[in-house]
C-alpha cells in the first residue's frame, strides 16, 4: 500500500493529465483507464452511485461549453474533462481516507490545525449530504416542493435555513469535542508511522514519467 502524499502526487499528476488534454479521443482514452482501474479495485457499484450525480452536471458543463464556443466536438471534450477530472479524484479518495490524508500531511510539516480542518470537510461532506437529504424530505412532506426548478427558487430559503443551522450546529459540536479531547495540546503523535518508502517514491517517478509522455503525446 502506496503512502497517502504518493498516492496524491500520482492523483494530482492524472488530474494534469486531464485537464492538459484538448482532443475527446485522448480524453475517451484517459477515461478508459480510470473504468480499467475501477474495475480492478471491484469499486464498480460505488462508481456507477457516484455517477448519477456527476454525469447530470458533465452534461450541463458540456452544452454550456458547446454554446459557448459553437463547436460540439469542444461541448463534448469540456464534459469528458470534468468526467475524468471528478473520476481521478474519485478513486484517490476510494483508496485514502482524510484521516490517514491529513495526518500524512502532519508528517510532511503542514499545521495540524490546516490538515485537520481540511481531513475533517472531506470528511463531513457525506454529512451535509445526508442532511440535506432529510430536510429536502421533511420540507416535501410539508407540501414545500425543493426539485429543481424557477419555480422552486422562491422555496429555496426553506431548505438552506435549516441545513446551514444544523451545519453551524455541527461545527460548534465537533469545536467543542475536540477542545475536550485536548487538541491544542503540544506533542501529539499518531497511532501510524508515515514514512516515505522506496515504492513510494518509484511510484511518484513511474508517475512523473508518464505523465510527462502524456503532456508530449497530447
Amino acid at each position: 500500500m502506496l503512502d497517502p502524499r504518493s498516492r496524491l502526487a500520482l492523483a494530482c499528476g492524472a488530474a494534469g493529465a486531464v485537464a492538459a488534454s484538448g482532443t475527446p479521443w485522448a480524453l475517451i482514452g484517459e477515461y478508459l483507464v480510470l473504468l480499467i482501474l475501477i474495475g480492478s479495485w471491484r469499486r464498480g457499484r460505488s462508481y456507477l452511485r457516484w455517477l448519477r450525480l456527476v454525469v447530470p452536471m458533465a452534461l450541463f458543463f458540456g452544452a454550456l461549453s458547446w454554446w459557448a464556443a459553437g463547436a460540439l466536438a469542444q461541448g463534448g471534450a469540456a464534459a469528458l474533462k470534468l468526467l475524468g477530472l471528478t473520476t481521478v479524484f474519485f478513486l484517490f479518495f476510494e483508496a485514502t481516507t482524510p484521516e490517514d490524508l491529513g495526518n500524512s500531511l502532519v508528517a510532511a510539516g503542514l499545521p495540524f490545525s490546516a490538515a485537520f480542518v481540511f481531513s475533517a470537510a472531506l470528511q463531513f461532506v457525506p454529512v451535509i449530504g445526508r442532511k440535506a437529504r432529510c430536510v429536502i424530505e421533511a420540507q416535501r412532506c410539508r407540501g414545500i416542493a425543493l426539485e429543481p426548478a424557477w419555480a422552486a427558487l422562491r422555496h429555496w430559503p426553506a431548505f438552506l435555513a435549516p441545513l446551514l443551522i444544523q451545519a453551524f450546529t455541527l461545527a460548534d459540536e465537533l469545536a467543542e469535542a475536540m477542545e475536550a479531547r485536548g487538541f491544542s495540546r503540544p506533542g501529539r503523535t499518531f497511532y501510524r508511522d508515515y514514512r516515505m518508502q522506496p515504492k513510494d517514491w518509484l511510484a511518484v517517478a513511474a508517475g512523473a514519467g508518464l505523465w510527462l509522455a502524456a503532456i508530449w503525446w497530447l
